[in-house]
Protein backbone atom coordinates (compact mmCIF):
# COMPACT_ATOMS: atom_id res chain seq x y z
CA UNK A 1 0.00 0.00 0.00
CA UNK A 2 1.31 3.45 -0.93
CA UNK A 3 1.95 6.16 1.63
CA UNK A 4 -0.99 8.19 0.32
CA UNK A 5 -3.22 5.13 0.45
CA UNK A 6 -2.28 4.57 4.10
CA UNK A 7 -2.88 8.24 4.76
CA UNK A 8 -6.41 8.39 3.40
CA UNK A 9 -7.31 5.17 5.20
CA UNK A 10 -6.47 6.58 8.62
CA UNK A 11 -9.26 7.30 11.07
CA UNK A 12 -7.94 10.82 11.62
CA UNK A 13 -8.21 11.66 7.91
CA UNK A 14 -11.71 10.20 7.65
CA UNK A 15 -12.87 12.09 10.71
CA UNK A 16 -11.39 15.25 9.23
CA UNK A 17 -13.36 14.71 6.01
CA UNK A 18 -16.56 14.18 7.99
CA UNK A 19 -16.00 17.35 10.01
CA UNK A 20 -15.05 19.20 6.81
CA UNK A 21 -18.29 18.12 5.13
CA UNK A 22 -20.36 19.14 8.13
CA UNK A 23 -18.62 22.50 8.38
CA UNK A 24 -18.97 23.11 4.63
CA UNK A 25 -22.69 22.33 4.80
CA UNK A 26 -23.06 24.65 7.75
CA UNK A 27 -21.14 27.45 6.01
CA UNK A 28 -23.12 26.97 2.77
CA UNK A 29 -26.39 27.04 4.70
CA UNK A 30 -25.36 30.18 6.53
CA UNK A 31 -24.27 31.98 3.36
CA UNK A 32 -27.39 30.80 1.52
CA UNK A 33 -29.59 32.15 4.29
CA UNK A 34 -27.71 35.45 4.20
CA UNK A 35 -28.11 35.69 0.41
CA UNK A 36 -31.80 34.82 0.55
CA UNK A 37 -32.42 37.31 3.34
CA UNK A 38 -30.55 40.02 1.45
CA UNK A 39 -32.61 39.36 -1.69
CA UNK A 40 -35.83 39.49 0.32
CA UNK A 41 -34.80 42.75 2.00
CA UNK A 42 -34.03 44.44 -1.34
CA UNK A 43 -37.32 43.21 -2.79
CA UNK A 44 -39.20 44.64 0.19
CA UNK A 45 -37.45 47.97 -0.24
CA UNK A 46 -38.39 48.04 -3.93
CA UNK A 47 -42.03 47.20 -3.28
CA UNK A 48 -42.26 49.79 -0.52
CA UNK A 49 -40.79 52.51 -2.72
CA UNK A 50 -42.95 51.61 -5.72
CA UNK A 51 -46.13 51.42 -3.66
CA UNK A 52 -45.46 54.85 -2.22
CA UNK A 53 -44.90 56.30 -5.68
CA UNK A 54 -48.04 54.62 -7.05
CA UNK A 55 -50.02 56.31 -4.33
CA UNK A 56 -48.54 59.71 -5.22
CA UNK A 57 -49.10 59.31 -8.96
CA UNK A 58 -52.65 58.02 -8.49
CA UNK A 59 -53.44 61.03 -6.34
CA UNK A 60 -52.05 63.37 -9.00
CA UNK A 61 -54.20 61.65 -11.63
CA UNK A 62 -57.27 62.03 -9.45
CA UNK A 63 -56.64 65.77 -8.97
CA UNK A 64 -55.17 66.82 -12.32
CA UNK A 65 -56.39 64.20 -14.73
CA UNK A 66 -54.55 62.57 -17.58
CA UNK A 67 -52.62 65.70 -18.58
CA UNK A 68 -51.21 66.11 -15.05
CA UNK A 69 -50.37 62.40 -14.93
CA UNK A 70 -48.46 62.50 -18.22
CA UNK A 71 -46.59 65.63 -17.18
CA UNK A 72 -45.58 64.05 -13.87
CA UNK A 73 -44.48 60.77 -15.45
CA UNK A 74 -42.39 62.52 -18.10
CA UNK A 75 -40.61 64.66 -15.51
CA UNK A 76 -39.86 61.72 -13.19
CA UNK A 77 -38.66 59.52 -16.06
CA UNK A 78 -35.94 62.09 -16.88
CA UNK A 79 -34.36 61.95 -13.41
CA UNK A 80 -31.01 60.11 -13.03
CA UNK A 81 -31.54 56.56 -11.79
CA UNK A 82 -35.28 56.93 -12.29
CA UNK A 83 -37.72 54.11 -11.79
CA UNK A 84 -39.56 52.52 -14.68
CA UNK A 85 -42.75 54.35 -15.77
CA UNK A 86 -45.32 53.53 -18.42
CA UNK A 87 -48.88 54.79 -19.03
CA UNK A 88 -50.98 53.07 -21.70
CA UNK A 89 -54.43 53.60 -23.17
CA UNK A 90 -57.18 51.00 -22.82
CA UNK A 91 -56.07 49.65 -26.21
CA UNK A 92 -52.45 49.22 -25.03
CA UNK A 93 -50.82 52.22 -26.77
CA UNK A 94 -48.04 53.95 -24.79
CA UNK A 95 -48.89 57.52 -23.67
CA UNK A 96 -45.91 58.37 -21.46
CA UNK A 97 -42.94 56.71 -19.75
CA UNK A 98 -39.37 55.52 -20.26
CA UNK A 99 -40.01 51.86 -21.20
CA UNK A 100 -39.82 50.80 -24.81
CA UNK A 101 -40.59 47.05 -24.51
CA UNK A 102 -41.81 44.54 -21.95
CA UNK A 103 -42.42 40.82 -21.80
CA UNK A 104 -45.73 39.89 -23.47
CA UNK A 105 -48.80 40.07 -21.26
CA UNK A 106 -47.28 42.16 -18.48
CA UNK A 107 -49.59 45.14 -18.94
CA UNK A 108 -52.63 42.87 -19.12
CA UNK A 109 -52.06 41.56 -15.60
CA UNK A 110 -52.55 43.78 -12.58
CA UNK A 111 -50.29 43.51 -9.54
CA UNK A 112 -46.64 42.58 -9.08
CA UNK A 113 -44.57 40.70 -11.62
CA UNK A 114 -40.96 40.29 -12.66
CA UNK A 115 -40.29 41.00 -16.31
CA UNK A 116 -37.65 41.71 -18.89
CA UNK A 117 -37.61 45.26 -20.26
CA UNK A 118 -35.69 47.81 -22.32
CA UNK A 119 -35.57 51.57 -21.79
CA UNK A 120 -36.30 54.15 -24.47
CA UNK A 121 -32.91 55.82 -24.19
CA UNK A 122 -30.88 52.61 -24.65
CA UNK A 123 -29.28 52.01 -28.05
CA UNK A 124 -28.43 48.31 -27.63
CA UNK A 125 -30.94 45.46 -27.67
CA UNK A 126 -29.91 44.06 -24.32
CA UNK A 127 -32.83 43.41 -21.96
CA UNK A 128 -32.80 43.95 -18.20
CA UNK A 129 -34.91 42.53 -15.40
CA UNK A 130 -37.27 44.61 -13.30
CA UNK A 131 -39.90 44.20 -10.62
CA UNK A 132 -43.00 46.12 -11.70
CA UNK A 133 -46.51 46.83 -10.47
CA UNK A 134 -49.38 47.34 -12.92
CA UNK A 135 -52.53 49.15 -11.76
CA UNK A 136 -55.64 50.23 -13.69
CA UNK A 137 -56.78 53.87 -13.62
CA UNK A 138 -60.21 55.23 -14.37
CA UNK A 139 -61.31 55.31 -18.01
CA UNK A 140 -59.31 52.08 -18.61
CA UNK A 141 -55.82 53.62 -18.61
CA UNK A 142 -53.07 51.48 -17.10
CA UNK A 143 -50.10 52.64 -15.03
CA UNK A 144 -46.81 50.66 -14.64
CA UNK A 145 -44.20 51.65 -12.10
CA UNK A 146 -41.20 49.40 -11.38
CA UNK A 147 -37.56 49.18 -10.33
CA UNK A 148 -34.59 47.67 -12.06
CA UNK A 149 -33.23 44.52 -10.34
CA UNK A 150 -29.61 45.08 -11.32
CA UNK A 151 -28.70 46.15 -7.79
CA UNK A 152 -30.23 43.01 -6.36
CA UNK A 153 -28.46 40.88 -8.93
CA UNK A 154 -25.08 42.47 -8.22
CA UNK A 155 -25.43 42.06 -4.48
CA UNK A 156 -26.53 38.47 -4.89
CA UNK A 157 -23.54 37.86 -7.18
CA UNK A 158 -21.18 39.31 -4.57
CA UNK A 159 -22.61 37.03 -1.92
CA UNK A 160 -22.48 34.02 -4.26
CA UNK A 161 -18.83 34.68 -5.15
CA UNK A 162 -17.97 35.14 -1.49
CA UNK A 163 -19.70 31.84 -0.75
CA UNK A 164 -17.75 30.08 -3.48
CA UNK A 165 -14.40 31.41 -2.28
CA UNK A 166 -15.29 30.68 1.31
CA UNK A 167 -16.20 27.10 0.52
CA UNK A 168 -13.03 26.72 -1.53
CA UNK A 169 -10.91 28.05 1.32
CA UNK A 170 -12.70 25.79 3.80
CA UNK A 171 -12.13 22.75 1.61
CA UNK A 172 -8.46 23.54 0.98
CA UNK A 173 -7.70 24.32 4.62
CA UNK A 174 -9.74 21.34 5.79
CA UNK A 175 -7.97 18.92 3.47
CA UNK A 176 -4.60 20.42 4.37
CA UNK A 177 -5.35 20.19 8.07
CA UNK A 178 -6.67 16.66 7.67
CA UNK A 179 -3.53 15.57 5.85
CA UNK A 180 -1.34 17.22 8.49
CA UNK A 181 -3.21 15.64 11.39
CA UNK A 182 -3.43 12.26 9.68
CA UNK A 183 0.31 12.25 8.85
CA UNK A 184 1.16 13.19 12.43
CA UNK A 185 -1.08 10.50 13.89
CA UNK A 186 0.04 7.98 11.27
CA UNK A 187 3.68 8.67 12.08
CA UNK A 188 3.06 7.94 15.75
CA UNK A 189 0.97 4.85 14.98
CA UNK A 190 3.70 3.57 12.63
CA UNK A 191 6.25 4.03 15.42
CA UNK A 192 4.02 2.05 17.79
CA UNK A 193 3.47 -0.62 15.13
CA UNK A 194 7.21 -0.95 14.54
CA UNK A 195 7.83 -1.38 18.26
CA UNK A 196 5.02 -3.95 18.49
CA UNK A 197 6.53 -5.89 15.58
CA UNK A 198 9.94 -5.95 17.29
CA UNK A 199 8.27 -7.19 20.48
CA UNK A 200 6.43 -9.91 18.54
CA UNK A 201 9.77 -10.88 17.00
CA UNK A 202 11.11 -11.56 20.51
CA UNK A 203 12.59 -8.25 21.68
CA UNK A 204 10.70 -7.83 24.95
CA UNK A 205 12.77 -4.77 25.87
CA UNK A 206 11.01 -2.64 23.24
CA UNK A 207 8.78 0.17 24.48
CA UNK A 208 6.33 2.43 22.72
CA UNK A 209 7.47 6.03 22.22
CA UNK A 210 5.84 8.55 24.55
CA UNK A 211 5.67 12.22 23.61
CA UNK A 212 5.43 15.26 25.82
CA UNK A 213 1.92 16.36 24.86
CA UNK A 214 0.15 14.02 27.28
CA UNK A 215 -2.63 13.33 24.79
CA UNK A 216 -4.64 10.11 24.46
CA UNK A 217 -1.92 8.42 22.40
CA UNK A 218 0.68 9.21 25.06
CA UNK A 219 -1.60 7.87 27.78
CA UNK A 220 -2.22 4.74 25.72
CA UNK A 221 1.53 4.30 25.16
CA UNK A 222 2.23 4.71 28.89
CA UNK A 223 -0.34 2.06 29.81
CA UNK A 224 0.92 -0.29 27.13
CA UNK A 225 4.50 0.23 28.30
CA UNK A 226 3.45 -0.66 31.84
CA UNK A 227 1.78 -3.77 30.47
CA UNK A 228 4.91 -4.64 28.47
CA UNK A 229 7.07 -4.25 31.55
CA UNK A 230 4.77 -6.63 33.40
CA UNK A 231 4.87 -9.10 30.52
CA UNK A 232 8.66 -8.86 30.35
CA UNK A 233 8.91 -9.48 34.09
CA UNK A 234 6.59 -12.49 33.79
CA UNK A 235 8.52 -13.89 30.84
CA UNK A 236 11.83 -13.41 32.65
CA UNK A 237 10.31 -15.08 35.69
CA UNK A 238 9.08 -17.93 33.52
CA UNK A 239 12.54 -18.34 32.02
CA UNK A 240 14.15 -18.28 35.44
CA UNK A 241 11.61 -20.77 36.75
CA UNK A 242 12.25 -23.08 33.81
CA UNK A 243 16.00 -22.84 34.32
CA UNK A 244 15.67 -23.32 38.06
CA UNK A 245 13.32 -26.27 37.69
CA UNK A 246 15.71 -27.91 35.25
CA UNK A 247 18.64 -27.25 37.57
CA UNK A 248 17.16 -27.76 41.05
CA UNK A 249 14.87 -30.70 40.30
CA UNK A 250 17.45 -32.59 38.32
CA UNK A 251 19.32 -33.55 41.50
CA UNK A 252 16.38 -35.04 43.44
CA UNK A 253 15.12 -36.84 40.34
CA UNK A 254 18.57 -38.28 39.73
CA UNK A 255 18.82 -39.26 43.39
CA UNK A 256 15.38 -40.87 43.18
CA UNK A 257 16.41 -42.91 40.14
CA UNK A 258 19.74 -43.94 41.65
CA UNK A 259 18.04 -45.17 44.84
CA UNK A 260 15.54 -47.20 42.84
CA UNK A 261 18.35 -48.65 40.72
CA UNK A 262 20.42 -49.40 43.82
CA UNK A 263 17.44 -51.13 45.45
CA UNK A 264 17.01 -53.35 42.40
CA UNK A 265 20.71 -54.14 42.20
CA UNK A 266 21.65 -54.68 45.84
CA UNK A 267 18.53 -55.24 48.00
CA UNK A 268 17.70 -58.83 48.62
CA UNK A 269 15.35 -58.83 51.58
CA UNK A 270 11.89 -57.45 52.09
CA UNK A 271 13.18 -55.00 54.75
CA UNK A 272 15.74 -53.56 52.34
CA UNK A 273 13.11 -53.17 49.63
CA UNK A 274 10.75 -51.49 52.11
CA UNK A 275 13.49 -49.09 53.21
CA UNK A 276 14.27 -48.21 49.59
CA UNK A 277 10.59 -47.62 48.87
CA UNK A 278 10.20 -45.41 51.93
CA UNK A 279 13.16 -43.27 50.84
CA UNK A 280 11.68 -43.10 47.36
CA UNK A 281 8.31 -42.01 48.72
CA UNK A 282 9.96 -39.40 50.92
CA UNK A 283 11.89 -38.01 47.97
CA UNK A 284 8.69 -38.02 45.87
CA UNK A 285 6.80 -36.14 48.57
CA UNK A 286 9.47 -33.46 48.48
CA UNK A 287 9.09 -33.14 44.71
CA UNK A 288 5.30 -32.98 45.05
CA UNK A 289 5.61 -30.22 47.65
CA UNK A 290 7.87 -28.28 45.30
CA UNK A 291 5.44 -28.59 42.42
CA UNK A 292 2.50 -27.68 44.66
CA UNK A 293 4.36 -24.55 45.75
CA UNK A 294 5.05 -23.65 42.10
CA UNK A 295 1.39 -24.13 41.22
CA UNK A 296 0.30 -22.00 44.15
CA UNK A 297 2.72 -19.24 43.14
CA UNK A 298 1.41 -19.42 39.57
CA UNK A 299 -2.17 -19.13 40.82
CA UNK A 300 -1.29 -16.13 42.94
CA UNK A 301 0.65 -14.32 40.21
CA UNK A 302 -2.00 -14.95 37.54
CA UNK A 303 -4.79 -13.65 39.77
CA UNK A 304 -6.84 -16.87 39.50
CA UNK A 305 -7.34 -16.94 43.28
CA UNK A 306 -9.21 -13.61 43.32
CA UNK A 307 -12.49 -15.43 42.84
CA UNK A 308 -12.18 -17.14 46.23
CA UNK A 309 -11.77 -14.02 48.35
CA UNK A 310 -13.86 -13.33 51.41
CA UNK A 311 -13.91 -11.17 54.55
CA UNK A 312 -12.21 -12.64 57.62
CA UNK A 313 -10.04 -11.73 60.60
CA UNK A 314 -6.32 -12.24 59.99
CA UNK A 315 -5.86 -12.73 63.75
CA UNK A 316 -7.71 -16.06 63.44
CA UNK A 317 -5.25 -17.12 60.76
CA UNK A 318 -2.27 -16.25 62.97
CA UNK A 319 -3.67 -18.20 65.92
CA UNK A 320 -4.44 -21.18 63.69
CA UNK A 321 -0.88 -21.26 62.31
CA UNK A 322 0.51 -21.05 65.86
CA UNK A 323 -1.53 -24.09 66.92
CA UNK A 324 -0.53 -26.02 63.77
CA UNK A 325 3.21 -25.43 64.11
CA UNK A 326 3.45 -25.65 67.89
CA UNK A 327 4.55 -29.35 67.87
CA UNK A 328 7.21 -28.69 65.20
CA UNK A 329 8.51 -25.71 67.13
CA UNK A 330 8.79 -27.75 70.35
CA UNK A 331 10.68 -30.53 68.51
CA UNK A 332 13.10 -27.89 67.20
CA UNK A 333 13.59 -26.28 70.58
CA UNK A 334 11.83 -23.06 69.56
CA UNK A 335 9.26 -21.14 71.55
CA UNK A 336 6.33 -20.11 69.35
CA UNK A 337 4.43 -17.05 70.52
CA UNK A 338 1.46 -15.26 68.98
CA UNK A 339 0.36 -11.67 69.46
CA UNK A 340 -2.88 -10.59 67.81
CA UNK A 341 -5.35 -7.77 67.57
CA UNK A 342 -8.45 -7.56 65.36
CA UNK A 343 -7.25 -7.35 61.74
CA UNK A 344 -10.12 -7.51 59.21
CA UNK A 345 -9.06 -8.23 55.63
CA UNK A 346 -10.67 -9.23 52.34
CA UNK A 347 -8.70 -11.96 50.66
CA UNK A 348 -8.04 -15.62 50.00
CA UNK A 349 -7.79 -17.26 53.43
CA UNK A 350 -6.10 -20.40 52.12
CA UNK A 351 -3.31 -18.51 50.35
CA UNK A 352 -2.71 -16.12 53.25
CA UNK A 353 -2.57 -19.07 55.64
CA UNK A 354 -0.08 -20.86 53.38
CA UNK A 355 2.07 -17.73 53.04
CA UNK A 356 2.14 -17.19 56.82
CA UNK A 357 2.88 -20.89 57.34
CA UNK A 358 5.87 -20.62 55.02
CA UNK A 359 7.21 -17.68 57.01
CA UNK A 360 6.75 -19.55 60.29
CA UNK A 361 8.40 -22.69 58.88
CA UNK A 362 11.37 -20.65 57.65
CA UNK A 363 11.68 -18.99 61.06
CA UNK A 364 11.69 -22.37 62.84
CA UNK A 365 14.29 -23.76 60.41
CA UNK A 366 16.63 -20.82 60.08
CA UNK A 367 15.71 -18.56 63.00
CA UNK A 368 17.89 -20.06 65.69
CA UNK A 369 20.59 -17.67 66.89
CA UNK A 370 24.18 -18.35 65.90
CA UNK A 371 26.30 -19.73 68.75
CA UNK A 372 28.68 -16.79 68.39
CA UNK A 373 25.82 -14.33 68.95
CA UNK A 374 24.15 -16.17 71.85
CA UNK A 375 25.33 -15.12 75.33
CA UNK A 376 26.84 -17.79 77.52
CA UNK A 377 24.17 -19.53 79.65
CA UNK A 378 21.24 -18.09 77.66
CA UNK A 379 18.37 -20.34 76.61
CA UNK A 380 14.91 -20.36 75.28
CA UNK A 381 13.61 -18.63 78.35
CA UNK A 382 15.66 -15.55 77.45
CA UNK A 383 13.76 -15.22 74.19
CA UNK A 384 16.69 -16.09 71.93
CA UNK A 385 14.95 -19.19 70.54
CA UNK A 386 11.60 -17.48 70.29
CA UNK A 387 9.53 -16.95 67.15
CA UNK A 388 6.78 -14.33 67.32
CA UNK A 389 3.70 -14.48 65.09
CA UNK A 390 1.91 -11.14 64.99
CA UNK A 391 -1.36 -10.00 63.43
CA UNK A 392 -2.54 -6.41 63.79
CA UNK A 393 -3.87 -3.45 61.90
CA UNK A 394 -1.61 -0.52 61.12
CA UNK A 395 -3.52 2.32 59.43
CA UNK A 396 -4.71 1.18 56.02
CA UNK A 397 -2.84 -2.14 56.22
CA UNK A 398 -3.11 -5.38 58.12
CA UNK A 399 0.30 -6.74 59.12
CA UNK A 400 0.93 -10.48 59.40
CA UNK A 401 4.49 -10.77 60.66
CA UNK A 402 6.91 -13.44 61.84
CA UNK A 403 9.96 -12.42 63.87
CA UNK A 404 12.93 -14.64 64.79
CA UNK A 405 16.35 -14.04 66.34
CA UNK A 406 18.50 -15.93 63.90
CA UNK A 407 21.19 -14.70 61.51
CA UNK A 408 18.64 -12.84 59.39
CA UNK A 409 19.09 -11.84 55.75
CA UNK A 410 21.61 -9.14 54.76
CA UNK A 411 20.12 -5.99 53.28
CA UNK A 412 21.81 -6.60 49.92
CA UNK A 413 20.31 -10.09 49.59
CA UNK A 414 16.69 -9.34 50.51
CA UNK A 415 15.55 -8.51 46.98
CA UNK A 416 17.19 -11.69 45.71
CA UNK A 417 15.81 -13.84 48.53
CA UNK A 418 12.18 -13.66 47.30
CA UNK A 419 13.04 -15.14 43.90
CA UNK A 420 12.13 -18.74 43.13
CA UNK A 421 14.56 -21.50 44.10
CA UNK A 422 16.94 -19.00 45.68
CA UNK A 423 18.66 -20.32 48.78
CA UNK A 424 21.18 -18.15 50.53
CA UNK A 425 24.48 -19.50 51.77
CA UNK A 426 23.31 -19.83 55.39
CA UNK A 427 20.35 -22.04 54.43
CA UNK A 428 21.96 -24.46 52.01
CA UNK A 429 22.58 -27.07 54.72
CA UNK A 430 18.84 -27.19 55.56
CA UNK A 431 16.24 -29.08 53.49
CA UNK A 432 13.97 -26.96 51.35
CA UNK A 433 13.20 -25.77 47.83
CA UNK A 434 13.69 -22.01 48.08
CA UNK A 435 10.05 -21.23 47.30
CA UNK A 436 8.71 -20.11 50.70
CA UNK A 437 9.46 -16.39 50.39
CA UNK A 438 8.51 -16.45 46.69
CA UNK A 439 5.06 -17.76 47.55
CA UNK A 440 4.62 -15.24 50.36
CA UNK A 441 5.60 -12.38 48.06
CA UNK A 442 3.23 -13.59 45.30
CA UNK A 443 0.33 -13.89 47.76
CA UNK A 444 0.98 -10.37 49.10
CA UNK A 445 1.06 -8.98 45.56
CA UNK A 446 -2.20 -10.79 44.71
CA UNK A 447 -3.89 -8.97 47.62
CA UNK A 448 -2.48 -5.58 46.61
CA UNK A 449 0.16 -5.62 49.33
CA UNK A 450 3.81 -6.52 49.68
CA UNK A 451 6.25 -8.71 51.59
CA UNK A 452 8.54 -6.65 53.83
CA UNK A 453 11.82 -8.02 55.14
CA UNK A 454 13.40 -6.16 58.05
CA UNK A 455 15.84 -6.49 60.94
CA UNK A 456 14.83 -7.60 64.42
CA UNK A 457 18.35 -6.99 65.82
CA UNK A 458 19.32 -9.74 65.65
CA UNK A 459 17.15 -11.79 63.37
CA UNK A 460 14.64 -11.30 60.62
CA UNK A 461 11.14 -9.84 60.57
CA UNK A 462 9.09 -11.01 57.58
CA UNK A 463 5.79 -9.13 57.28
CA UNK A 464 2.86 -9.54 54.92
CA UNK A 465 1.37 -6.04 54.52
CA UNK A 466 -2.17 -6.49 53.18
CA UNK A 467 -4.69 -3.65 52.65
CA UNK A 468 -7.28 -3.71 55.40
CA UNK A 469 -10.91 -4.39 54.54
CA UNK A 470 -12.66 -1.15 53.61
CA UNK A 471 -15.19 0.03 56.17
CA UNK A 472 -14.08 -2.37 58.90
CA UNK A 473 -16.20 -2.05 62.01
CA UNK A 474 -14.74 -0.43 65.09
CA UNK A 475 -16.66 -3.00 67.08
CA UNK A 476 -14.46 -5.73 65.63
CA UNK A 477 -11.37 -3.80 66.59
CA UNK A 478 -12.60 -3.69 70.19
CA UNK A 479 -13.47 -7.36 70.51
CA UNK A 480 -10.01 -8.72 71.31
CA UNK A 481 -7.51 -6.84 73.48
CA UNK A 482 -3.90 -6.69 72.35
CA UNK A 483 -2.69 -9.28 74.88
CA UNK A 484 0.32 -11.44 73.94
CA UNK A 485 -0.19 -15.18 74.05
CA UNK A 486 2.79 -17.38 74.80
CA UNK A 487 3.18 -21.09 74.31
CA UNK A 488 6.15 -22.73 75.92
Amino acid sequence: MTAFGKLIRTTAFRLTLVYLLLFALFAASLLGYFAWNTRRLITEQITTTVNAEIGEVTDIYARRGLRGLVFTIENRALRPGANLYLVTTPTGQAVAGNVSSLSPGVMATQGWSETAYRRLDEQDSRHHRALVNVSELTSGFRLLIGRDLEERRRLFGIVAKAAQWSLLVVVVLGLGGGIFVARRVLRRIDAMTGTAQRIMAGDLTGRLPVGRSGDELDRLAENLNAMLERIEALMMGLKEVSDNIAHDLKTPLTRLRNRAEEALAKSGSEAEYRSALERTIEESDGLIRTFNALLMIARAESGQARGNMDDFDAADVARGIQELYEPLAEDSGVTLRVKTAPAPVHGNRELLSQALANLVENAIKYGKPLPSLQPLGSGAADGANEVLIEARRDGAFVLLGVTDHGPGIPQADRGHAVERFVRLEASRTQPGSGLGLSLASAVATLHGGELRLGDSNPGLTATLAIPARAGASDRLAAQTPDVPQKVA
